[in-house]
């Protein structure tokens, strides 16, 4: 089919387009490079730099491109920038939403959204925290992923779209940016190879789902192939410490990795992790990476030197 992807010279996106071109799709990409890389894509991909809060230009890409399927994962992802910039967060997260939704409203095009399963829930939801749980985000961010995904609700009962929702736990895995501000895998492998201290924010007990890229990957082929409206969560469906990482990390190290303790920062959990029973029976997806395996997958890749184009 012919699939425009939002953000697809990210970490994620990168590594769904090489799946859709592997399995013979047309694809192509629109990001704006904020956090994309054009060293991430496949060479014969067509990258379209606009922004999705840019709605005519938007709306102008994916006319021309006249795609089947939008696989929407643009979006402003850290939840601190969300703290400090409410304002810049919901622009992109909610009003850049808006705009997807409509492009592909004239185009006729489906949508899979990528959305969070980790700031989502809120503290006092259920561990692991079901889809039919209400939502009571603790940060902007979390918040405006909830409201986008009002808005993609709303579309499919007011115009009868079939758009879906996947709400992901927290992605790890090859071309994640080991100097960047998100991904604790890929940050505490680096800083274990370089001989640093990680910093964990608060006492190293809080917990998150930790879901491989390549499945993540998997479900948005199993949601795009479905053809169903609905909402699933796309985790592991356990719960992991920071602790745990750092004892996990230290091992494939070879010796130990004492980490800074920083007070905790605000608008982050304490508890997360999703279960992922509803997607396992509608879309017939689960998780397949061991956490072990997958993190030694992401210290081996930057022992290798962080090949941008490595696969998952």
């Amino acid at each position: 089919m012919r699939v425009l992807v939002t953000g697809g010279a990210g970490f994620i996106g990168s590594h769904l387009t090489d799946a859709l071109l592997t399995r013979g799709d047309e694809v192509v990409v629109v990001d704006d490079l904020s956090a994309g890389q054009v060293a991430r894509l496949d060479s014969q991909l067509t990258l379209h730099k606009v922004s999705i809060t840019d709605r005519a230009s938007l709306t102008a890409v994916v006319r021309a491109a006249k795609p089947e399927l939008i696989c929407h994962l643009a979006a402003q992802i850290d939840v601190r920038v969300s703290v400090d910039q409410p304002e810049h967060d919901a622009q992109v997260n909610v009003v850049g939403t808006v705009n997807v939704l409509e492009a592909s409203r004239a185009a006729g095009a489906r949508v899979v959204f990528a959305s969070s399963g980790g700031a989502l829930y809120g503290r006092d939801a259920p561990i692991p925290s079901r889809e039919g749980v209400l939502p009571l985000p603790e940060s902007p961010y979390g918040i405006a992923k909830f409201c986008a995904e009002q808005y993609i609700s709303l579309y499919n009962r007011l115009h009868g779209t079939r758009h879906a929702v996947l709400r992901l736990a927290n992605v790890y895995g090859p071309r994640q940016d080991p100097a960047g501000e998100a991904g604790v895998i890929t940050i505490f492998c680096a800083r274990a190879l370089q001989g640093e201290e990680p910093v964990i924010y608060g006492d190293g007990s809080q917990t998150r789902d930790y879901v491989y890229v390549g499945d993540v990957v998997r479900a948005f082929l199993a949601a795009a192939d479905s053809d169903r409206p609905g909402t699933w969560n796309i985790g592991a469906g356990a719960e992991v410490s920071v602790l745990d990482l750092v004892s996990i990390i230290a091992g494939l190290a070879g010796h130990p990795v004492t980490p800074r303790f920083d007070p905790a920062r605000p608008g982050e959990l304490l508890r997360s992790s999703v279960a992922v029973d509803r997607a396992r029976r509608d879309l017939g997806w689960q998780p397949r990476m061991p956490l072990a395996d997958g993190v030694r997958a992401v210290y081996e890749w930057i022992e290798a030197g962080a090949p941008i184009r490595a696969a998952c």
